[in-house]
């Protein structure tokens, strides 16, 4: 199927309302069987890294050497406390999401945003491949002294992409906002159903950044 229309982001006045309450998630990852929701051990740091449908995305990162725990959830948008059916109609303002809790004294930041930067195509506007709509857009929401390193990250990949032939990186990078968590079946999805769908996929274009890599062998 063709889409000639690019989806339209609502606005804090049209968006759904939601509700005061979080919806039900699960307590513990199905994985590693760490608590899923903070407060994580002294050190943990978290980003939210938005790449397309969640299920695929959470499993890069779970298998990161470093990550703490990830969860699946809803960010960027207005709508309060979320449910899935209520992003997938295009009226939260919301992406699809994961929240990395990671030990920055085993992987770089760096090291996260090569997976980030290579596991999807950036340049694609409110989509994933044939996923499409406001929920599939690609972003990051980090700490304010942790935005350079994503910009910096960005600059050099869209380089690479551009020498690559591909078009202008259309990443979102925002500051801290509210992290939704997921439904509990959508948590560690791909665990739970190894032959689900995972609609994630790159570019093949390497990110020249992760230089520092894994901080036991720096």
């Amino acid at each position: 199927m063709l889409f000639t229309r690019r989806p339209e982001m609502p606005t804090a006045s049209t968006a759904l309302r939601g509700r005061p309450a979080p919806i039900a998630t699960a307590v513990t990852h199905f994985v590693d069987k760490r608590p899923l929701k903070p407060p994580y051990p002294a050190g943990i740091e978290t980003v939210l890294f938005g790449m397309g449908c969640f299920w695929g995305a959470e499993r890069k990162f779970w298998t990161t050497e470093g990550v703490w725990v990830t969860a699946a959830g809803y960010a960027g948008g207005f709508t309060e406390n979320p449910t899935y059916e209520e992003v997938c109609s295009g009226n939260t303002g919301h992406t699809e999401v994961v929240l990395v809790a990671y030990d920055p004294a085993i992987i770089g930041f760096d090291r996260l945003l090569s997976v980030f930067w290579e596991n999807h195509d950036p340049t694609q506007v409110m989509r994933q491949g044939n996923d499409v709509g406001t929920q599939y857009r690609s972003a990051v929401y980090v700490d304010d002294d942790r935005r350079a390193a994503v910009e910096a990250s960005r600059d050099a990949y869209a380089r690479a992409l551009g020498d690559a032939g591909y078009g202008a990186i259309t990443t979102e990078i925002g500051g801290p906002v509210p992290f939704y968590f997921a439904e509990a079946y959508h948590q560690q999805y791909l665990a739970k159903n190894p032959n689900g769908y995972c609609g994630l996929g790159g570019t093949g274009v390497s990110c020249p950044v992760g230089l520092q890599g894994l901080r036991g062998g720096a």
